[in-house]
């Protein structure tokens, strides 16, 4: 796959890409240039942060062994997470929009290895205490980079079931944690708007109104 990755991307309108970045979870086993990963994660550091700090540390996963690893920490958790879910989903009244959801869920911790990149953000603690508000800014930013680029992402946290041993996998102390693990990849299937509420029913000015 041949790409001019320093123009990629660059004309997305901002607000349309916001509309339609919806969370991917299935994805293509084709590789992703390196270039392409530099240029999503570069995104990620122009995020605001406290006192511009910038704690974050990116390190993405491609090789296909140590993916197996992640995923199969990562199946374990989802394992556990999942359980609850998947007994409501045997009532015939489940909302069809949340099954929808957790096969796609389901989907992705089955073949996380065959993702051709695993992203951590992981970012310093600070005063011995995590710092999660500085780090979340550039997850968005390298989310709505992937998007523009033309690659799809989603955002999970269940990786720190087992953070520790994961951590360690990566190569990060304990002085850095590794906050979210954004699965990277060529998206099967089109980008469309994501189903929302309007806007209406959660803007408030001046004061909220309860329903």
């Amino acid at each position: 796959m041949s790409l001019d990755t320093e123009t990629i991307g660059e004309d997305v309108a901002l607000l349309e890409g916001m509309r339609t970045a919806r969370a991917i979870r299935r994805f293509k086993s084709d590789p992703v240039p390196p270039e392409l990963i530099r240029k999503v994660a570069e995104a990620g550091t122009f995020a605001p942060s406290g006192g511009n700090r910038q704690p974050w540390v990116f390190v993405a996963v491609t090789d296909a062994g140590r993916r197996r690893e992640i995923a199969a920490y990562y199946k374990k958790a989802f394992d556990a997470y999942i359980e609850p879910a998947r007994k409501a989903a045997a009532d015939p009244g489940f909302p069809s929009s949340r099954r929808k959801a957790m096969e796609g869920a389901i989907h992705l911790a089955e073949n996380l290895a065959d993702v051709p990149v695993h992203f951590f953000v992981a970012g310093w603690t600070r005063r011995g205490q995590e710092q999660p508000q500085s780090i979340f800014p550039a997850v968005q930013n390298i989310l709505l980079a992937c998007r523009a680029v033309g690659l799809g992402s989603c955002l999970t946290t269940l990786h720190r079931a087992f953070g520790k041993e994961i951590d360690e996998l990566l190569g990060l102390d304990e002085n850095q944690l590794s906050y979210a693990l954004l699965p990277i990849g060529w998206p099967r299937g089109a980008y469309t708007k994501p189903l929302r509420r309007s806007v209406d029913e959660c803007l408030f000015f001046d004061r909220y109104r309860r329903p």
